[in-house]
């Protein structure tokens, strides 16, 4: 890697660190730029993922007093994370390179599509408790964990995204503010 590639990659870690703890996506910069590196896509991906590692504690942090009372549902989400995580990342270094070129793309694009019907999603459920006279879970329910578990294969898998995927699917089974998600 020549010294300009660093300092690439670098301008492209800090500006995704600042992204992911806005908003996520930032992924989604730094990804192409360590391809355009020269590195392959499997070790772009995993280089990627723990390079951003030190924005995400941070951004815990920054985050701390939204994530107050949430220690029952973050532990019982973690558990389906750490599941997901783990058979992500399992199959990342047990498919061949290839199919991870042929994979990615439909991941983005069922990311997508997660995040742009969301809003539907959240909506029609909420009307759905509306008229049923249930009120929403403050755990989410079980469709919630198992949305959760399978963002988390995702993002073992290619880790670009997650942070959108996980509000897309918060937001459909949680009433919560999107900073409290």
């Amino acid at each position: 890697m020549t010294p300009l590639e660093g300092l690439a990659v670098f301008a492209a870690g800090v500006g995704a660190g600042g992204i992911n703890t806005a908003v996520g996506s930032g992924t989604l910069i730094t990804f192409p730029v360590l391809l355009a590196t020269g590195l392959p896509p499997v070790t772009a991906t995993v280089s990627n993922a723990l390079g951003l590692i030190p924005g995400n504690i941070s951004g815990a942090f920054g985050y701390r007093e939204e994530l107050r009372g949430q220690r029952r549902r973050i532990l019982k989400l973690g558990v389906g994370a750490l599941l997901g995580g783990l058979t992500g990342a399992t199959l990342l270094l047990a498919l061949p390179a290839t199919a991870f070129e042929r994979i990615v793309p439909v991941m983005v694009g069922l990311a997508l599509v997660l995040v742009a019907f969301q809003p539907l999603i959240g909506k029609f459920l909420r009307g759905r408790r509306a008229r049923t006279g249930v009120p929403a879970r403050s755990d989410g329910d079980p469709l919630l964990f198992t949305g959760m578990t399978l963002a988390s294969v995702y993002g073992g898998y290619f880790a670009a995204a997650q942070g959108i995927i996980y509000v897309a699917v918060m937001g459909t089974f949680l009433d919560e503010s999107l900073q409290r998600l």
